[in-house]
């Protein structure tokens, strides 16, 4: 039973429960410990290969003859570390690389492990509802644990007591970590600033490159120079290549075949010049910035190649930021929020080193300053977890082909800008401290034509990295992109008019759709009954297929069902334009979409692919059949709302697709409940996504119209990778127990996503497992394995580097108050979910008390009266407080049960960046514009208001004020507003003649309309959703929607700021 007000790890995955009869499929913290071989040999997942992926289908194993049960290999909380291989170390797990050591036996047996207890185990902790818990089973003395349960203890999962047993393994921990340094020194004090940390902010990402060709010319014919005693070879190493490119997708020199690493792509490697320059592209759409660049280019960077240490840098001269270590009292002090948007703050790490650190907008963690120990961390109660955005679209991204991937031969961690060189013939790994060789081609310097520097290669110089993967990472050729289009044609979806603009868009885009000359495209429509759609080729027209048995589905003539996109062109738009009509007379009101998606799944399983939904209402008919469960008398209650899924089928079927690389994608277009908490389980699982468009209609809801038009552009055209795998490693004596966002996992830490997209976040929690004292710097690395749309298998790798402190007032100077919000919000889901809204509330609110409680009594010396907190989490309770009143969390208020589930899912999937952005919205005065440090991009003039409290002290009748959401905005104009905005912006003679129901800027030939104009268009451009505008006047009835934004004032259900902040004094003052 869930313990209240208390957050945990191990609260079942985030992505789900435990099904009906018990059987684990969430994909959050891995339950069972050891994967054994045996199981995985049975589930086909056996391959040998780097971060490899299975093609064959997955044979699903009886958990228990008699119950029927079956394990798809899904792993939920780490209940130890024996999960995860570390030199010297074994495991029967899916390995992602290729290991040169012969892999032991596993001979552990499997054990079977009791359900998790109830409540009335006599061994479960109480808890009280003032306490905040970040990890399974707390002891008595600690409101907050990071680590993982220990031998013996009941773990609390937050899941319904099965009466099924499940797979365990052994659960000691094991700290048996053998690393062979080869009697290498250990790594020097030289990687951080002296002093404490400094709040400074980053930067935007890198520029774009643009190379000046150097001289190209073969290496030297008689290689480098070795060692005397060793015979010199006369052969050349194969010459690597390196692309520098904006849009590796759309690269018109990839192939369609497998890729081979004796062919050119794009620039050969010598074309590279010593760095790249940051030169602004034309459309740069970023604040200007003097503070520190973060560039995925080559970066100069001159070290000793004999040192023990790359790294090593005089520490002399470098000074503390003052104001890092100021202590804030947010009673006398509330009005801190930045006129300007809020940067990531930069790791206390030398400047030669952080130019290398990669981007915080793709790799970035709660804390900057990592606790040496678990204890450290759990006196500071704040959690520890990454947040990821792996496959954002880049202006510049290293791409690098070579026959050798130099990567650590014990974790197998992808050579980085942070290992140590202890000559020109070893490196030191940073994750794990393996010394290995250096490979011969991996000396040879392009740029001088020489050899000797491995340090000038681009590995070395880029945090962020993209590999062309050589034949060993696949087991089959790369699957061709495939696209199922699947539409519900019932009487409800006719009404909508949604058909027409999809198949008008497909028609627009089916050109700019990724792929290449092996694309297929099918279509499947439903009501009752399944209709599929044969475009054989030779066929006059298409040729509908029905199937009335929606009871045992089949699939009628699959080789004509799936075609090629190039070949078929001119059937697919026939069908395309004619589809639209063929069911504007149905009166079938029913909707079978569970075997609608189980058809989808059996065409797909042979090739994998994405599957594009799109629904209207409540699945009525059939597997999957649903019935309402949405009750108005209870949707401004904390409780007894139906957030968990009614049935497992479609958490199921997104595995079996997820097992087959298919991932699904659900447009839900509705005005009524559908359950999407149920629905939104088949993306979930198989990395999918969710686009939720409610009470949508062609001609009584324009506004819902243009943003499904200018998303599914997006949609449709965004770069996909297929077949992915992603993987985080950790430096040794860190670990990672829980997982967040839309993926399944496979083994304990590998995350299957059969398609990944650049819109998509991910999360994860970690903890200190040994203790740190003797290293300075740890390093965090994803590695993730796809397909791209051209064929191409590859890798793109992240790298991050932080320092490592001793002092708990150092983690509280280097805490990420943005990264720490965003990850409290996917860990609350997970507890709505779990347990409840109202435990979910409370634990957010203990979040807070609990870590400004300890920084309180530990590191303050002088007990002051006020709300004293460091400067780092000066915005912590104003973040919470906003969290409490996003949709997600709010009460009080008549939300549809749909829209708070969607905005879950949005918190669970969405980057950071844009999840602030929907927590806390920026609020602007847009009346008054002016070109006052404005930016110029393409000869447009971009004005830079200052942001707002969100309060309504900020606004006044005499002005006009834009509220930007996220996903919504808002203009509204005040009373008294100028003659001159009414008349040059709005186009309205008067007030009064401004319409209450208004949802664009009339396009005027006036500076102000152009201002304000290219001032939200600057705000909608490279998101990946589309912000409708609504213009509001004091009478409107969206006005209390816009209030609702207004996070820093009172509301009937929720405190003010003020109100909130006295709550926590009185708290922390206990």
């Amino acid at each position: 039973m869930a313990q209240p007000g208390r957050l945990g790890a191990s609260s079942p995955a985030q992505n789900g429960a435990v099904s009906a009869e018990g059987t684990p499929y969430s994909n959050g913290p891995v339950q069972n410990t050891l994967m054994h071989s045996q199981v995985l040999v049975s589930q086909g997942y056996s391959s040998p290969f780097p971060e490899s992926y299975p093609h064959q289908i997955p044979t699903k194993t009886p958990l228990n003859p008699a119950s029927g049960l079956s394990n798809y290999g899904d792993s939920q909380a780490v209940s130890s570390l024996n999960s995860y291989q570390r030199p010297g170390q074994t495991l029967s797990r899916l390995p992602l690389e290729p290991n040169p050591v012969t892999p032991l036996q596993n001979t552990i047996p499997l054990s079977r492990m009791s359900s998790p207890p109830s409540s009335q185990t006599p061994g479960a902790i109480p808890a009280s509802s003032d306490s905040f818990l970040y990890g399974p089973n707390p002891s008595l003395s600690s409101n907050w644990h990071y680590g993982h349960p220990q031998v013996g203890s009941k773990i609390n999962h937050f899941v319904p007591v099965s009466t099924q047993p499940s797979l365990s393994g052994n659960t000691n921990l094991s700290r048996n970590n053998q690393c062979t340094s080869l009697g290498a020194p250990s790594l020097q004090n030289n990687y951080m600033k002296t002093g404490s940390i400094s709040p400074p902010t980053n930067q935007p990402l890198p520029t774009i490159f643009q190379p000046t060709r150097a001289p190209i010319g073969p290496p030297p014919s008689g290689g480098p120079p070795l060692d005397p005693q060793r015979k010199i070879s006369n052969s050349v190493p194969p010459q690597p290549q390196v692309i520098s490119t904006v849009n590796q997708e759309a690269s018109s020199q990839l192939t369609n075949q497998n890729p081979k690493m004796s062919r050119n792509v794009g620039y050969s490697y010598p074309s590279l010049p010593p760095g790249y320059q940051n030169i602004s592209p034309p459309n740069m759409s970023e604040r200007p910035s003097t503070t520190l660049q973060y560039t995925s280019g080559l970066q100069p960077f001159s070290q000793s190649p004999l040192g023990a240490n790359h790294l090593t840098t005089s520490m002399g001269g470098l000074s503390l930021h003052s104001e890092g270590l100021r202590v804030i009292n947010l009673l006398q002090e509330r009005n801190m929020l930045p006129t300007a948007s809020l940067k990531a703050p930069v790791p206390n790490l030398h400047e030669d080193i952080q130019k290398l650190n990669c981007n915080p907008e793709l790799f970035r963690c709660t804390l900057t300053n990592i606790p040496q120990t678990q204890t450290l961390l759990n006196k500071a109660k704040l959690p520890l977890g990454l947040l990821l955005h792996p496959f954002k679209d880049l202006l510049q991204l290293p791409v690098v082909t070579s026959s050798t991937i130099v990567r650590c031969r014990s974790c197998r961690t992808y050579i980085n800008p942070f290992v140590s060189f202890l000559d020109q013939r070893r490196w030191k790994c940073n994750l794990c401290y393996r010394v290995n060789d250096v490979p011969e081609e991996f000396m040879y310097n392009p740029i001088t034509r020489v050899y000797g520097d491995p340090l000038r290669r681009p590995e070395v110089q880029n945090a962020t990295i993209e590999f062309m993967a050589p034949s060993e990472y696949m087991l089959r050729p790369p699957q061709p992109p495939v696209y199922l289009f699947v539409f519900d044609v019932s009487h409800n979806a006719v009404v909508t008019g949604y058909l027409n603009l999809v198949c008008q868009s497909l028609l627009d885009n089916l050109d700019s759709l990724p792929g290449n000359t092996r694309t297929k495209i099918g279509f499947i429509t439903f009501d009752s009954t399944i209709h599929f759609y044969s475009l054989q080729e030779g066929l006059s027209q298409p040729q509908m297929l029905i199937i009335s048995d929606i009871e045992d589905v089949f699939i009628p003539m699959p080789e004509n069902l799936l075609v090629n996109l190039n070949e078929n062109k001119e059937l697919i738009q026939d069908l395309l334009k004619t589809l639209p009509q063929m069911f504007t007379k149905s009166l079938e009101t029913q909707s079978a979409l569970g075997p609608a998606l189980q058809s989808a799944y059996k065409l797909m399983s042979p090739t994998g692919g994405r599957i594009s939904v799109f629904q209207t209402q409540l699945p009525s008919i059939g597997v999957g059949a649903l019935k309402s469960r949405d009750e108005p008398n209870q949707r401004s209650s904390a409780k007894e709302i139906h957030l968990t899924p009614s049935t497992d089928f479609y958490k199921k079927l997104a595995l079996d697709c997820s097992g087959q690389q298919v991932a699904v994608d659900l447009f839900l277009l509705s005005g009524q409940y559908s359950d999407l908490a149920s629905l939104g389980c088949i993306s979930r699982y198989s990395a999918g996504s969710v686009y939720y468009y409610p009470s949508y209609h062609h001609q009584h809801n324009p506004v819902q119209v243009e943003k499904l038009q200018k998303e599914l552009k997006r949609y449709l055209t965004r770069k996909i990778g297929f077949e992915a795998v992603m993987r985080i490693r950790c430096t040794k004596g860190l670990s990672i127990h829980t997982f967040h966002g839309n993926f399944f996992v496979r083994s304990t830490d590998l995350l299957s996503l059969p398609n990944v997209n650049p819109d998509a976040g991910y999360a994860v929690q970690m903890s200190v497992e040994e203790n740190l004292t003797d290293i300075q710097v740890v390093s965090f690395q994803s590695a993730l394995l796809y397909t791209s749309s051209k064929g191409e298998r590859r890798i793109r790798v992240h790298t991050m580097c932080l320092p490592v402190v001793s002092t708990l007032n150092e983690v509280y100077l280097g805490a990420d108050v943005q990264a720490i919000t965003g990850l409290l919000a996917n860990m609350a889901v997970d507890r709505s979910i779990s347990a409840s809204l109202s435990d979910a509330r409370d634990a957010l609110v203990n979040a807070v008390i609990d870590s400004l409680s300890a920084y309180r009594t530990s590191v303050l010396s002088s007990q002051q009266p006020g709300l004293l907190v460091p400067f780092s989490l000066r915005l912590f309770p104003l973040f919470v407080l906003a969290l409490l009143k996003q949709k997600s969390f709010q009460t009080g208020t008549i939300a549809h049960l749909d829209e708070r589930v969607f905005a879950m899912c949005q918190v669970k999937n969405q980057p950071l960046v844009y999840l602030m952005l929907m927590t806390h919205p920026n609020l602007y005065r847009v009346d008054n514009l002016s070109d006052e440090g404005a930016l110029n991009i393409n000869d447009k003039t971009i004005p830079q208001p200052s942001i707002l409290q969100l309060s309504v002290e900020k606004l006044s009748r005499d002005g006009a004020f834009l509220m930007d959401a996220g996903t919504v905005m808002m203009l509204w104009v005040g009373k008294n507003c100028g003659q001159n905005f009414l008349s040059q912006v709005l186009g309205v003679p008067n007030y009064a003649s401004l319409p209450l129901y208004m949802t664009y800027l009339p396009d005027l030939d006036t500076a102000e309309s152009a201002r304000i104009g290219g001032f939200i268009s600057w705000l909608r451009e490279h998101r990946p959703f589309f912000p409708v505008l609504y213009i509001i006047r004091d009478e409107s009835p969206l006005k209390a929607t816009f209030l609702q934004y207004m996070v820093e004032d009172r509301t009937e259900s929720a405190l003010s700021y003020y109100e909130f902040l006295l709550h926590v004094q009185q708290q922390v003052n206990k």
